[in-house]
This record gives structure tokens, C-alpha cells and sequence, in this order.
């Protein structure tokens, strides 16, 4: 915290010597923004937001050339990554080239395998000849098949909106006004920033993805510390409403909806409260990758309000906005970051999840230390239930896959479906994001945060559930 004391006195001294752009300036992309990925709209009878329906027309207009897009981005990134390696002298010549391609050795070894298994897959090497052997295991529907055909041919889609869009909301001051109205909340109850509840948002009404991208983006540019990042992205990045109600579905469930989300809203709130305070998100630390860009914590003097300081922050960070230069620099290294960066992480990391589920029995036994708790909470079926409460480690969709083919209990299913949005780190997705970016949190963090998030909310879902179902 004296870190950002420290800061936020420099930062009182040099608000009032900066210059002030146009309040349009500042409104009008920003509401943009927030119109494109964070307003609820109706499409063919569901909520989404606009990204995902422009997503979702271009991915059915060019479907067909969405693998091969995505076979090209993993094997240039493995490539690119070999040879950025070596430090070549034209690094420096391409800034954007270079922060998306120099990486560490073990993460060109992930590019690497994430390359390899694109190209079986693609392929359809051993996929339809009914062997069960290791190329299978890789080639098949339920592994690098879905990873390639169900996530990735999504995600390239919308991490390339994404990327092109997202500094509507960073770029105008959005964030910086949303943090000083939100600071006095956010940092006492999350121990984060205000501008934080944007990437909450976004992630809630839009997708999980979005969210973390938009930490990422912001951590790189020196707008969170470690710690804030990590907190941010493992706890904030919120599964999307839309998602919430496919897995409802899954199970047959949708006439408790209700109950169903507030108890989701409710599990992810006591979450965000605990987690921050203990290891290893506690463990963190408010260290930055750039220095001096960080929100103060204080308010100015002259200023008689959070808004009136707030409207100055968006004000002047417009003044600081190079115009289209800027803006396209800015959704290059975004885009370019997630699609060569990214990708390959959830190429690589979903592929080796969904083997070990699907042809192993290792989420069983993790699952089994799980079984007395479960039936301390008196859950019915407790022992199929604990076979779906590590799985939800590889992807969200499975637990309620299994619980829907395993489990007769409504109650039951009803736990299922709530446990696995709430546990929210799911290496198919989020977490790959995760340990694809820059946002310091590891594998085995990312486990444990996983375990932590999974035992608050049995403790939470059994006991509603109870109530519920009477």
C-alpha cells in the first residue's frame, strides 16, 4: 500500500498540469464502447452484445475458412517464436512484432506442441479410423476436434473484434471515470480499482474472454499491479449471463433460472470478498510493469466530487490521444497478442485437459477427496457429483455434460450446473487466456484458486439448494 500512497500523492501534484480534451471526446467513443460490449441486446430470441453478434455474422459468413485461419496464426506464432528465440536485430525495428512474438523458452515449447496438435487435428490424421491410440486421443470430437472447431474458430473471431474495438473503452478516458466514481466501493470490499468494474462487466454481459483481455491490456500498460491484475482476471473475469444459461440448459434446469443467477451473483461476490485476502492472490505484489500510470487513490484538492475528478481524468486522457495512429496501434497489439499469443495456449493446454478427461480417470480420483464433503452437505448422489468437481479444471461445459447422462437428482444437477460457472478458471478458455498472457498467475495457482473457489461455493450451492428444492 505505500507503493500506492506514494503514487497517489505524485499523481494529486500532476493531475492539475495536464491538458483537457473535449468532454465529446470523451463521451462519444465511450459510449461506443459500452454500446458495442457491454449493453444486452436480443438476437434471435438471446441476450448477447453487439461484438458477438458482428462475431457470430462473420464467423457463419467465412465458417468454412475459420480452422485454416487459425491453423496459419498457431503455426506463425511456433515459427515466429523459434526464431524471436535468437533475438534477431530487426526485434527492435517492429515493436509490435516483437511484443507479441519474444517470449521464454517454455512458452515457445507450448507455441510448439499447440502447432502440432493443430495440424494432427486439421488433418484428421487417425480421427475416423476407429483406433484408440495417442492420435486419436488428440484428433478426435471430444478433444483437439472441439478445441479447434468449437473454441478456437469462435475466439479468432472475436479476439480480432476485440482487439479492434477495445480502446474505445481504454483509450477516452472510460476507465479512468469509472475509477474515480468507483474507487471508494472497489478498493475497500475488493482491494482493487475502481476501473475494475469494467472488466467485471464486460466479462458478465459480454464473455469471460473479453475481460481478460481487457485486464491484460491494462496491466501491460502499467494500469494494475500484479497484484491487481491477478485478482482482476482469476476473479472478476465473470462467465457471461449467455453462457450461464446454456449450462443451466444442459441439465434441464431452466425454470430455476432465477434462483440459479442470484445464487451465481451471490457465490461470486462472498468469492471476490475472501479471495483477495488469502494466498495465493494475498501473496501478490502491487509491483507494475509501467510506472506512473496508475490511478491515485486520493481525492485532489479543488476537486468537490468523484464525478467532477473523474470527468477531469477522462478529459485528460483524451488530450493524450494521437488520434488514428494511436487507436490502430493500439487494436494491432491487441488483436495480434491474443490471436499469436493466445491461440496457441488454448490450442495447446485445451488438447492435453480434454485427453486427460476423456481417457483417463485422473479427475475421478481428484474428484474423490470431495465425496465426504459432498455428503456432509447431504447432497444427493454425492459420489457421481464428485466425479464433475475437478473436471470443471479443463473446461466449464463438462461437469454438467456429466451430470446431465449421470445424475437423476434435480438437486443434484441443480449444484452441478452452479458449481461449475463459479468456479470460473477453466483451462479451455479463461484460463489459457490466463497463462497465454502477461497477468502473473501460474498453472498450479490457477489450480488452487480453483480449489478454493469450488469449496466456497459448495458451501454456498448445497445449502441454497436445499432451500430451494426443499
Amino acid at each position: 500500500m505505500q507503493v500506492m500512497e506514494n503514487f497517489s500523492r505524485e499523481r494529486i501534484h500532476a493531475t492539475e498540469d495536464k491538458k483537457e480534451g473535449s468532454l465529446s471526446g470523451f463521451i462519444i467513443p465511450s459510449v461506443i464502447g459500452v454500446f458495442l460490449f457491454m449493453i444486452p441486446v436480443q438476437d434471435d430470441g438471446k441476450w448477447t452484445v453487439v461484438v458477438k453478434i458482428i462475431a457470430d455474422i462473420i464467423s457463419n459468413a467465412i465458417g468454412e475458412f475459420l480452422p485454416l485461419l487459425c491453423l496459419a496464426i498457431v503455426t506463425i506464432s511456433a515459427v515466429l517464436g523459434i526464431i524471436f528465440l535468437h533475438k534477431p536485430n530487426f526485434i527492435a525495428t517492429y515493436p509490435i512484432v516483437a511484443n507479441t512474438f519474444s517470449t521464454t523458452a517454455v512458452w515457445v515449447v507450448i507455441r510448439i506442441i499447440g502447432a502440432i496438435f493443430i495440424w494432427l487435428t486439421y488433418l484428421g490424421i487417425d480421427a475416423e479410423d476407429g483406433k484408440e491410440g495417442v492420435l486419436h486421443m488428440i484428433t478426435c470430437a471430444d478433444g483437439g476436434g472441439f478445441v479447434l472447431n468449437d473454441l478456437l474458430s469462435v475466439l479468432v473471431v472475436i479476439f480480432l473484434l476485440a482487439g479492434l474495438l477495445l480502446p474505445l473503452l481504454l483509450d477516452f478516458g472510460l476507465l479512468e471515470f469509472i475509477g474515480a466514481m468507483l474507487t471508494k466501493i472497489m478498493r475497500p470490499v475488493f482491494t482493487i480499482p475502481g476501473r475494475a468494474a469494467v472488466d467485471c462487466m464486460t466479462s458478465w454481459i459480454g464473455d469471460g474472454t473479453l475481460g481478460v483481455m481487457l485486464t491484460a491490456n491494462q496491466y501491460e500498460g502499467g494500469y494494475y499491479s500484479k497484484r491487481e491484475a491477478a485478482i482482476i482476471s482469476t476473479t472478476f473475469s465473470a462467465v457471461s449471463i449467455t453462457f450461464s444459461i446454456v449450462v443451466l440448459a444442459q441439465v434441464d434446469l431452466m425454470q430455476y433460472f432465477g434462483a440459479y443467477y442470484l445464487l451465481i451473483c451471490a457465490i461470486g461476490f462472498v468469492c471476490a470478498v475472501i479471495l483477495p485476502r488469502i494466498p495465493p492472490l494475498s501473496l501478490k505484489k502491487d509491483e507494475f510493469l509501467v510506472e506512473g500510470k496508475a490511478m491515485g487513490e486520493q481525492l485532489p484538492e479543488g476537486y468537490t466530487s468523484s464525478l467532477q475528478y473523474g470527468l477531469t481524468l477522462a478529459r485528460q486522457r483524451v488530450a493524450e490521444f494521437r488520434g488514428v495512429e494511436q487507436f490502430m496501434e493500439s487494436a494491432l497489439k491487441n488483436a495480434a497478442g491474443m490471436w499469436f499469443g493466445v491461440l496457441p495456449v488454448v490450442m495447446c493446454i485445451g488438447t492435453l485437459a480434454l485427453i486427460l478427461a476423456n481417457n483417463t480417470t485422473i479427475f475421478d480420483t481428484l474428484g474423490h477427496p470431495f465425496l465426504p464433503l459432498l455428503q456432509f452437505l447431504d447432497v444427493p448422489e454425492a459420489e457421481a457429483a464428485s466425479k464433475t468437481m475437478i473436471v470443471g479444471f479443463t473446461d466449464m461445459f463438462t461437469p454438467s455434460i456429466i451430470a446431465a447422462s449421470t445424475i437423476t437428482s434435480e438437486m443434484t444437477r441443480f449444484i452441478v450446473a452452479v458449481i461449475s460457472v463459479t468456479q470460473l478458471i477453466y483451462l479451455s478458455e479463461v484460463g489459457g487466456l490466463i497463462l497465454g498472457s502477461k497477468i502473473p498467475v501460474s498453472l498450479p495457482e490457477l489450480f488452487v484458486l480453483f480449489l478454493e473457489r469450488t469449496l466456497i461455493s459448495l458451501f454456498i450451492a448445497a445449502p441454497a439448494a436445499h432451500i430451494i428444492f426443499g
